[in-house]
């Protein structure tokens, strides 16, 4: 069936990439912030609609398939009355229980391709009809809406008149609010998701603005059937009634951390009889002698095999991944997704087993050294593994226990631990760790930990100090706290065996002794808090202005994030007076808030920092930690305190641009190399004045 033409100079809008979903971890997120939409079963489709009416409809990899869903063209058109507009959906075909259902949609898709060879291919295709359900409004007019909060593209969107709700509606939305003010819960929706057939929901902030081709938090989906794309890698002829068809698929996806096609095992059930024979006529035209996977896939899975070239993705329902080589379960096919290209299909998780689990012997390096390229975690042959961490050996436990609600697991933080190392240990050196555990993960208990904890190893150095003030839970007033000192690789694997995921350290450096004693302060640190309704952005404005005061006073200015919602900023300083650098940072800080007080404080009250940002000076105080760089936190994905460039702070217009989590740090540190190498050699006199 040929498109449907576009007018003479119609101008049709430009394709928006789709914003992405992440992983809730199982967590559905409640609160005031938050709606949640369904987790729709279909195509993710844009629709672009120019002044005219012409119509185009783009996949979510770009691809155009408004010939294949001409019916869908041209319905918002008398709505619209005479205005663009860009529309973020999905296409669904719905069953007889009125629920959408995929498994007809690629039937659907199917019986086109069979039409579109056909003599009828002129006629209109209108087998199993479709309906595009749209989520978003990204352009109204000339306007563009990316920017605007989910809320008000939101309402914007449900202002539009749709002509023919059979072929365009709006997806139905519910608030925190609204399901707290009906007194019902988050739990009762999932109910009612759940009886009305629809496969999760997504949870959205409702002040986030659209970000295309992001993957973020403002979007979480909580899935409540587990499919997974897969890449179709061979195939097993059939037999018996299914003789000269397709018995089932041998299944690949790419290992996230290596890009590497590895093997997830078979399916062999979901099939409908018509297409087994359209995969068969597809399959073997992909013909190639042997198979496409980096290592070689178990011989008992593969008898019998005929492998394909790895073009073709589909979709899988799967009961659970295995714990040693990373197979899917319990599988069953739900159909091809022309919409997905292979380079997105990822394993649920890294696959390799090496033979000896080891973790990298990173040496611990000079300041400006980058860590060797990420490479993969070690896995579990069993509940306790011994590996070399440089010079020494260690003993790990549970390395598949996830740590962070988007499944990132205990392995993944030692082995992002190890891989820092060059440039995170002279951030430590000689300074002593105070330090965050998370047991259970985040979300559970959490504490903080300054005394070296029993079982410590006895090859790790420690310091012992006088307490500032105070208790704790582990000593009474007055006696000494037993601070770890970690100047290997060794001490930080075994940190984050302990599910350390937190490192916070003083600003001094100590003198070991015998006796030991604190050293005056060589860095002063601001940070920089952003309150209610302020964001990083905001942050960064503050800090370009206190870079400038700064500068003005001798002293060079690094910047870093804090991993979580706001930043701070360093100085090398020289000093013999342990109070000098709070006593100085105040003066700074309540100037600024003298100068902006609608947009700066410098008292810590809750009251005072509503649309402001708090210059937190007193983390210079020797009572005090700050987040180390390079340091994890305990958020619900593995966000890193990260250190940032002026032209990224100066850039910087939406808090997701300085968000950056381990796997981006890696490849920040492998190709920039540690952005804070220059502190220490910039000491310069701290001023009095």
């Amino acid at each position: 069936m040929a498109d449907r033409p576009r007018r003479a100079g119609s101008q049709v809008p430009g394709w928006i990439e789709p914003m992405l979903a992440t992983s809730d971890g199982g967590r559905l997120k409640e609160g005031p912030e938050w709606a949640y939409e369904y987790k729709l079963d279909g195509y993710r489709c844009c629709m672009q609609v120019a002044p005219d009416g012409a119509t185009r409809l783009t996949s979510r990899s770009g691809n155009d398939f408004t010939a294949e869903f001409a019916e869908l063209a041209g319905v918002l058109a008398p709505a619209l009355e005479g205005m663009a507009a860009v529309l973020d959906g999905e296409i669904v075909v719905y069953n007889e229980a009125g629920q959408p259902e995929f498994g007809m949609l690629q039937e659907r898709r199917g019986r086109y391709q069979t039409h579109r060879a056909s003599l009828r291919r002129a006629e209109p295709f209108t087998d199993l009809p479709v309906r595009f359900l749209a989520f978003d409004l990204l352009q109204l007019g000339e306007e563009s809406l990316l920017r605007a909060a989910y809320d008000e593209r939101r309402e914007r969107l449900l202002a539009v008149p749709m002509p023919d709700p059979y072929r365009v509606a709006v997806v139905r939305a519910f608030t925190f609010i609204e399901l707290d003010a009906d007194r019902r819960t988050t739990a009762d929706l999932l109910a009612h998701v759940t009886a009305a057939g629809h496969e999760g929901v997504v949870a959205k902030h409702r002040r986030a603005p659209y970000t295309p081709g992001k993957r973020t938090d403002a979007w979480l989906k909580h899935p409540l059937t587990q499919t997974i794309e897969v890449i179709v890698c061979g195939w097993r002829p059939g037999q018996g009634r299914f003789t000269g068809t397709v018995g089932g698929l041998l299944l690949g996806a790419h290992d996230p951390r290596t890009g590497e096609l590895r093997y997830l095992g078979d399916v062999g059930t979901g099939f409908t009889d018509a297409e087994r024979a359209r995969l068969h006529v597809r399959l073997e035209a992909l013909h190639r002698p042997g198979h496409p996977f980096a290592d070689d896939p178990p011989r008992a899975d593969v008898a019998r095999a005929r492998w394909v070239e790895p073009v073709m993705v589909g979709e899988v329902v799967f009961r659970q991944v295995t714990r040693s080589g990373g197979r899917l379960r319990h599988t069953a096919w739900r159909g091809l997704r022309d919409d997905k290209e292979p380079v997105e299909v990822l394993a649920p998780r890294p696959l390799r087993e090496p033979e000896t689990p080891a973790l990298p012997d990173v040496p611990a390096a000079a300041t400006g050294t980058r860590p060797p390229g990420p490479d993969e975690p070690p896995r579990p042959l069993g509940p306790k593994i011994t590996v070399q961490a440089g010079a020494r050996q260690l003993t790990l436990s549970n390395l598949d226990k996830p740590l962070y609600r988007t499944g990132f697991t205990k392995g993944e933080v030692i082995h992002y631990y190890s891989h820092i190392a060059p440039v995170l240990l002279p951030h430590l050196a000689g300074r002593p760790i105070t330090v965050i555990r998370f047991p259970d993960g985040v979300g559970g208990e959490q504490f903080f930990e300054k005394n070296v904890p029993r079982g410590a190893p006895d090859w790790l150095p420690t310091v012992a100090l006088p307490r500032t003030s105070g208790r704790s839970r582990h000593g009474q007033r007055g006696d000494p706290i037993e601070y770890p000192l970690i100047d290997e690789l060794a001490g930080l694997v075994w940190a984050a065996n302990m599910a350390a995921l937190e490192i916070h350290v003083p600003q001094y450096t100590v003198d070991p002794g015998p006796p030991p004693v604190r050293r005056a302060p060589d860095r002063m640190v601001f940070d920089l808090d952003p309150g209610p309704d302020t964001s990083i952005v905001d942050c960064c404005r503050v800090a370009e202005r206190l870079h400038e005061v700064l500068a003005a006073d001798g002293l060079t200015v690094f910047a870093k994030t804090s991993g979580s919602k706001g930043m701070q900023l360093y100085c090398s300083i020289d000093t013999d007076d342990p109070a000098a650098p709070s006593a100085y940072a105040k003066r700074l800080a309540q100037r600024l808030a003298r100068d902006t007080p609608d947009r700066v404080t410098a008292v810590m009250s809750k009251a005072q920092r509503v649309g402001r940002v708090f210059i937190d000076w007193s983390q210079n105080n020797i009572a005090k930690t700050t987040i180390a760089p390079y340091s994890l936190r305990g958020r619900d994905q593995p966000t890193v305190s990260t250190p940032i460039t002026w032209n990224e702070i100066h850039a910087c217009r939406r808090p997701a641009q300085l968000v950056f989590t381990a796997e981006d740090v890696l490849g920040r540190v492998a190709e920039h190399g540690d952005l804070l190498t220059g502190l220490d050699n910039t000491r310069a006199p701290l001023p009095t004045g």
